[in-house]
């Protein structure tokens, strides 16, 4: 069904419900179809007004607390789940929509409690099991992380939640063979996935499979969608395999793309640092720090800069601006500490800096 098909089923609805403004299952209908259009204004607009009439309805109360949630607003969005509860404590939805709040406030503790308090109402639902997963995985335990992903796939095989992340995750374990294994999967049944293509170039290229590699690259860049990241990680893989100057050409290609992004920028910088290419990276790092004054890793990157090329008192002032955006960061302030007792020592003892 097009967009004008929906428009028109609106419109009807709309009538029919200032003939019968009480019956409860046309405002669910509507606030459906609206979803589908993706006006979500409209959406909340005919919850609220469900509410209105029906305070106690708990597919309205969770829809709201859904679309707060959307909006980032997550205290709204709890205040309504927790209403829905009240309601019907037996809905594993609202436990498992309530576990996303705290989540998405890092409160480990209280989001497990309540995915597991989803389990126990309904045991069978692998997005609960993918949740959690995601869960330790943001808390870097990828052991049960992978664990969890394991059992989501032993609920639904072609789960492509499961198969990337459970791939991610292997590659964070460094386990290349089990992670290439699982994109694989997913590019099977999803050969559209931009993603997936740039993970596979991307793992292929650690393992050293430098023409498979390249391929996956090559598909990932014909594909729809934005070639930023496509374009960086190629350009790391042509790094890897020494082939440094097509790099270059493809940090460049990402920084026409999205040029007020500096990532691409400050990987060629460092290019340029590593083959002692020391004003050309130093010209980068400036460009970067003109797009985002306040990076600290910048400023850190461009006093390494100065220093590899005997320029201290301007390394020093680079690694003083980094400490002053990033005070708490440690390694940050050993570095500064070290360049500017070894300058010391040697102003001290007569020699040039």
């Amino acid at each position: 069904m097009n967009k004008e098909e929906i428009n028109n089923q609106i419109n009807e609805l709309v009538l029919t419900m200032a003939k019968e403004p009480n019956n409860i299952e046309n405002y669910h209908k509507l606030s459906e179809l609206y979803l589908r259009i993706q006006d979500y204004d409209k959406v909340m607009s005919v919850l609220d007004s469900l509410l209105a009439i029906s305070p106690n309805d708990v597919q309205a109360l969770v829809g709201m607390g859904t679309m707060w949630f959307y909006e980032k607003d997550f205290r709204k969005s709890l205040s309504y789940y927790n209403r829905a509860l009240e309601i019907n404590p037996k809905n594993y939805l609202i436990y498992y929509n309530i576990g996303n709040v705290f989540a998405e406030w890092k409160n480990f503790p209280k989001a497990l409690f309540y995915y597991n308090r989803a389990i126990d109402l309904n045991s069978t639902n692998p997005e609960i099991y993918n949740a959690i997963a995601l869960l330790y995985q943001d808390n870097e335990d990828y052991v049960e992380s992978k664990a969890y992903y394991e059992k989501a796939l032993s609920l639904d095989p072609e789960n492509l939640t499961a198969l990337i992340d459970m791939g991610n995750v292997c590659f964070k374990m460094y386990d290349y063979e089990t992670a290439l294994e699982l994109y694989k999967k997913v590019f099977a049944l999803n050969p559209d996935n931009k993603i997936v293509a740039i993970c596979l170039g991307n793992t292929l290229t650690l393992m050293k499979q430098r023409e498979q590699a390249y391929r996956y690259f090559e598909k990932a860049l014909t594909m729809e969608g934005d070639n930023y990241k496509a374009y960086i990680c190629y350009a790391i893989a042509l790094s890897e395999f020494g082939e440094y100057e097509i790099a270059v050409e493809m940090y460049k290609k990402a920084v026409e793309v999205s040029p007020e992004n500096i990532d691409a920028q400050t990987l060629l910088a460092n290019l340029y640092t590593n083959f002692n290419h020391l004003d050309l990276a130093m010209n980068l790092y400036k460009e970067c720090l003109h797009i985002k004054p306040n990076s600290a890793e910048t400023y850190m990157l461009l006093g390494n800069a100065h220093y590899l090329k005997g320029e201290i008192e301007n390394a020093i002032g680079a690694y003083k601006a980094s400490i002053n955006i990033s005070p708490e960061n440690d390694e940050y302030r050993l570095i500064y500490t070290q360049v500017l007792d070894e300058y010391i020592n040697r102003k001290r003892n007569g020699e040039p800096v």
